[in-house]
């Protein structure tokens, strides 16, 4: 078995995902979009994670891999390929799969709740009823066509997303751990303006371990869900 994520700043990779799938037995490798443009053959994968990052979606002048980036997805989504998208990896099958991408009003750094959508069908994943998780997006997404709505929270309704049974967006970051939000706050600490729903660097950097091993937990069902379909 082969797990494969596309990772687009060296500073946002698998985090807790990559105990995970070892101590599956899965081989991982990668697509270093800040480096190459070079994709696997669909057919020599069986998970596919595609991580966050600071850009945009729409910034295709700046990153042109983007474009071959969409294409990527949109045929692992299609050939039934399980899919996870983290923040950016969310809006990108979102927007692969021709929903729009834009600036979310509100942005959540830190630690804040997310709340399951109590209707979601059954056949979904099911977050519990409210939990608090990491968040560092600056955009947002309409849900693509056939997506059921799987979470929201305060600053931003489409939290979490599933396709099928084999694809789910996420916003937020349950693969965080302390080392890489350490990185995260390193890379990005311009954006900690003082605002009720951004927590400051020491907030952050403060968080124990617990915190961690809730979130980190809560992925490895997500990954499970997902492997079992």
């Amino acid at each position: 078995m082969r797990v494969h994520y596309l990772q687009h700043v060296p500073f946002e990779g698998l985090g807790s995902m990559e105990s995970w799938f070892r101590a599956k037995g899965y081989a991982i490798t990668s697509t270093q979009l800040f480096e190459s443009a070079e994709f696997p053959s669909m057919g020599d994968i069986d998970f596919l994670v595609v991580m966050g990052g600071p850009m945009s979606v729409n910034d295709e002048d700046e990153f042109p891999w983007l474009a071959q980036e969409k294409a990527f997805v949109r045929a692992a989504v299609e050939s039934g390929t399980p899919v996870l998208g983290v923040c950016l990896g969310a809006q990108l099958i979102a927007s692969a799969l021709g929903a729009k991408v834009y600036r979310n009003p509100i942005k959540e750094i830190g630690f804040y709740p997310v709340c399951a959508v109590a209707d979601a069908p059954s056949g979904c994943f099911r977050f519990p009823e409210s939990v608090l998780v990491f968040h560092w997006p600056a955009e947002t997404f309409d849900l693509p066509q056939g997506a059921v709505h799987l979470a929201r929270s305060t600053g931003c309704e489409n939290q979490a997303f599933q396709i099928g049974s084999s694809v789910i967006g996420l916003q937020f970051h349950l693969e965080t751990t302390s080392t890489s939000a350490a990185a995260l706050v390193a890379n990005c600490r311009h954006e900690l303006v003082e605002s009720p729903s951004i927590q400051s660097e020491a907030e952050i950097l403060s968080v124990g371990a617990a915190q961690y091993e809730s979130i980190n937990q809560l992925m490895g069902e997500v990954l499970t869900f997902l492997t079992q379909a």
